[in-house]
C-alpha cells in the first residue's frame, strides 16, 4: 500500500479507460479514487482488480440517505476492501453515526478511513445562500466538519482554503482531503475554490485529489512525478 498524499481521481466513463491509465501508475506513487460515474458503468468488480493490484482505493460515492440505509452501504462498500469512503455531512449527526456503525460491522481486518464532505468545491457562497443557508461558506463548513468530528468519523473533504481553519479547530490528526487542486498553469476546469498541491499540503491538508491534470495530460506519467516533485 502507499503512504502517496496524491489520489488519482478516475473521472472516466468506462472501466478499460481507467484500467488503461492504471497500468502506467504506480501504487508506491498514488492511491486511486473511484467516482459515481465509474462506479456506476463498473461495479464492484474495478475496485477488486485494483486491490489486487495494491492501490489504495477512495470509493467516492458521498452517501446520503435516511441513516439505516447509510449504515448498509457503508457496511456493503467496507467490505469491498476500499481504503476510504464518504458521505454527506449534511446528512446530519444520526446518518453519520450509522455510518460509522455500518463501517464497523464490515467484516474485515482493516477498517476504511471514513469521512464526510463538507461543501462541494464546485460550489460558492452566492450558491450556498440560494439553498438557504445563510452562514458564510467558512462558518458552514466549520460547523459540518464539527459535527463530522462529534459522530467519530475520521476526516472530511473539503477545500485546502478551509484546511487551515479547520486544522486550528478539530486538531492535527482530523484527515483532510482536498479535491480542486490544480499544478501551476492548469485550467480550473468547473472548481471555483483551488490551490496548488505544495499550497494545499501548506495549509494542512493529508491527502490530494487530483483528476484531469494528471488523467488528461499528454503524459500522465510526467504529470504525476512533476507534482510529485513539486511538493
Amino acid at each position: 500500500m502507499s503512504d502517496s498524499k496524491i489520489i488519482v481521481a478516475l473521472d472516466f466513463t468506462e472501466a478499460d479507460q481507467a484500467k488503461r491509465l492504471v497500468d502506467r501508475l504506480d501504487p508506491s506513487l498514488c492511491k486511486l479514487k473511484i467516482g459515481k460515474e465509474l462506479f456506476t458503468a463498473a461495479g464492484p468488480a474495478l475496485i477488486e482488480h485494483f486491490t489486487n493490484k495494491h492501490y489504495d482505493v477512495f470509493l467516492d460515492l458521498k452517501f446520503h440517505d435516511i441513516p439505516n440505509t447509510v449504515s448498509k452501504a457503508c457496511q456493503a462498500a467496507a467490505n469491498l476492501g476500499v481504503w476510504m469512503l464518504n458521505v454527506h455531512a449534511s446528512g446530519g449527526l444520526p446518518m453519520m453515526q450509522a455510518a460509522r456503525e455500518g463501517v464497523d460491522k464490515a467484516n474485515i481486518s482493516v477498517a476504511p478511513l471514513l469521512i464526510a464532505v463538507t461543501v462541494l468545491t464546485s460550489m460558492d457562497e452566492a450558491t450556498l445562500h440560494s439553498l438557504g443557508v445563510s452562514r458564510d461558506l467558512p462558518a458552514q463548513v466549520l460547523a459540518l466538519a464539527t459535527l463530522t468530528k462529534q459522530a467519530g468519523l475520521h476526516g472530511v473533504v473539503c477545500s485546502a482554503q478551509e484546511a487551515s481553519m479547520l486544522k486550528s479547530a478539530l486538531g492535527k490528526d482530523f484527515c483532510l482531503v482536498t479535491p480542486g487542486i490544480r499544478p501551476h498553469n492548469s485550467d480550473k476546469d468547473d472548481q471555483t475554490r483551488i490551490v496548488t498541491p505544495a499550497e494545499a499540503l501548506n495549509l494542512g491538508a493529508h491527502y490530494l485529489v487530483i483528476g484531469r491534470p494528471i488523467t488528461q495530460a499528454r503524459d500522465p506519467v510526467v504529470a504525476l512525478n512533476t507534482i510529485l516533485n513539486e511538493i
